[in-house]
C-alpha cells in the first residue's frame, strides 16, 4: 500500500476516508488542515501538519489528495493543488471500487472518483477534480480541471464542463451542452 496524506479534515475528507478505505491502494497516515484542528482526529486519522508543513514532505514517499469541498470557487482547493506540484510532491488518484471508471476513459491526477460514480467511455475529466458519489459523467463528456461534478449530477455524452466549475447534485448537462469555465450550475438546474 502507498501512504497518503488528505489535504482537508472537515465533510468531503470523511468522503475521501471512506473511499480510500474501500479501495485497498492507499494507507491514510494523517490530515493537513488549519492550525487550530492540529491533533485532532477524523475516523481516528490525525491532524498531523499545516499548509505551511508541506515542504517538509519533499523527498518522502507520500502521495495527497486535495480533499477540501468545492462549492461557489474552486480557488482554494486549485491552491493547495498548485502547491503540490510546485514542490514537486504527488498528487494522489483516488477512485472508490464502488464507482465504475470505463478503461476507455481518463482520470487526471489528484482527482476523486466516489462511491457509485460512473465514468463512461471516452470521457475525460482533467486534474483535482471531484467526481462526487453517484454522479454520472457519459461518454466522450469533458471535465476541465478543478471541477467538482456534485451527488447524482448527470453530465450527458459529449457534453464539456469547463475547467474552475461546480455542478450541484441532480443538475443535468444535455448532451453536446457547455458549461463555461468558472460556472456555478444550481443543484436540480438543467443546462441545454
Amino acid at each position: 500500500m502507498k501512504d497518503l496524506i488528505l489535504l482537508g479534515a472537515g465533510g468531503h475528507a470523511k468522503s475521501c476516508i471512506d473511499a480510500v478505505e474501500a479501495g485497498g491502494v492507499y494507507r491514510i497516515v494523517g490530515l493537513i488542515d488549519a492550525p487550530e484542528k492540529l491533533g485532532s482526529e477524523v475516523f481516528g486519522y490525525r491532524v498531523i501538519g499545516c499548509d505551511g508543513d508541506l515542504p517538509d514532505f519533499v523527498g518522502k514517499d507520500v502521495e495527497f489528495l486535495v480533499s477540501l469541498g468545492q462549492l461557489r470557487s474552486c480557488a482554494r482547493r486549485e491552491g493547495l493543488f498548485a502547491e503540490l506540484k510546485k514542490l514537486g510532491l504527488k498528487p494522489a488518484t483516488v477512485v472508490s471500487p464502488l464507482a465504475r471508471v470505463s478503461p476507455h476513459a481518463s482520470i487526471g491526477q489528484g482527482s476523486a472518483v466516489l462511491h457509485f460514480a460512473l465514468v463512461n467511455a471516452g470521457a475525460k475529466v482533467g486534474e483535482n477534480c471531484i467526481i462526487n458519489s453517484k454522479a454520472i459523467v457519459e461518454h466522450d463528456a469533458e471535465i476541465g480541471d478543478n471541477c467538482h461534478i456534485s451527488t447524482a449530477a448527470v453530465i450527458n455524452g459529449g457534453a464539456k464542463v469547463r475547467m474552475r466549475s461546480f455542478v450541484g447534485s441532480n443538475a443535468t448537462v444535455s448532451h453536446g451542452a457547455e458549461v463555461p469555465e468558472g460556472s456555478f450550475v444550481k443543484a436540480g438546474s438543467v443546462v441545454k
